[in-house]
């Protein structure tokens, strides 16, 4: 892979990440090595033509008490099928947007979900894991509580 970091980061299984094209400086995300895709939690999902390219407008919620909901947009890269972690095979819209944690920055492929019931409004897949990070499952936050820049 020619991303992987020569000494992976080490995470816990959860942390704060940055999400900078879309304006969002923290939120709080589930690492999940057992989930093959990011998922990110929005509200009031909609598509639409910009230029000839397929957009999507929302709102997310970060997870933040300080902060309330952010309305973002960004291109559509592709629909696909993806089961949930109860079994129920969804067509969603996944997105290309940049990711920062730990000082690390890197392009990721983002599905856009409703997480209204879950308990971390980010869930950070394995695919976007990969050769850049190690998980410690029994550690939480090992990179912070919050970016230190918890601006984009």
């Amino acid at each position: 892979m020619e991303d992987a970091m020569p000494h992976p980061v080490r995470l816990g299984w959860r942390e704060w990440l940055s999400l900078p094209d879309l304006g969002i400086g923290a939120v709080r995300a589930k690492v999940d090595t057992g989930a093959r895709s990011s998922a990110l939690h929005v509200e009031d999902q909609q598509v639409f033509m910009r230029d000839g390219v397929e957009w999507v407008r929302f709102v997310l919620d970060t997870g933040r008490y300080d902060a309330p909901p952010a309305a973002a947009e960004a291109p559509v890269l592709d629909r696909r099928p993806v089961t949930d972690s109860g079994g129920h095979r969804t067509e969603r819209i996944f997105i290309l947007t940049r990711l920062r944690i730990a000082g690390i920055e890197w392009p990721a492929e983002v599905n856009l979900t409703h997480r209204r019931n879950m308990l971390f409004p980010m869930l950070l897949g394995r695919t976007a894991l990969a050769g850049r990070f190690l998980v410690d499952p029994a550690s939480s936050f090992l990179q912070g509580d919050t970016p230190p820049d918890a601006s984009p």
